[in-house]
């Protein structure tokens, strides 16, 4: 195991006083420098700077930087998530690095995701068949991992087959 121990402050951001949302950063006693590279090759939509050494990656909602020695997540409901979410992302690194011998490192740098890309290769109906009130909303929650390109019926038909599959292939871009 990697990661065996940290020490969490969990704090609303200073430049949201009073806000309903927290962040948390966890110092690590361990570094896990050497894991970054198996993190971005493994880690969907994740952005790696080899120089900065840093991954920032998004899950559930949540904006989250991996550094040598600390992981912060911002965009908490509350204090008590705090430690479960870093939990769970510790697991995720523990996880990778013991499978490290099946996995070619990475230090390419991906581009992020624009909502305004994937917007232009969806129907643009508003059906709201996704759930979402608008095409462009539903854009946003893809990009933000939160929704599912097979989510929209339309773009799944006949109609729109030459959108998905760019689609498709831009999400696979950028995501792998």
């Amino acid at each position: 195991m990697l990661l065996q121990s940290y020490h969490l402050e969990v704090f609303a951001p200073p430049c949201e006083p009073g806000a309903e949302r927290w962040s948390v950063k966890a110092a690590l006693d361990d570094d896990i420098g050497d894991a970054l590279p198996y993190l971005n090759a493994t880690l969907k939509g994740a952005i790696y700077s080899h120089t900065a050494r840093v991954l920032t990656w998004r899950m559930g909602g949540h904006a989250i930087a991996i550094r040598p020695r600390e992981i912060a997540i911002s965009n908490l409901l509350d204090k008590d998530t705090a430690a479960t979410e870093v939990k769970r992302v510790v697991d995720i690194i523990n996880r990778t690095w013991e499978r490290r011998a099946e996995i070619t490192p990475s230090t390419e740098m991906r581009q992020r995701l624009k909502p305004m890309d994937v917007y232009k290769l969806l129907p643009a109906t508003n059906c709201k068949a996704c759930g979402q009130p608008t095409c462009f909303t539903f854009a946003l929650k893809i990009t933000a991992g939160e929704a599912e390109p097979e989510q929209c019926a339309p773009l799944f038909t006949d109609a729109y087959r030459e959108k998905r599959e760019k689609l498709l292939t831009l999400l696979e871009g950028a995501l792998n």
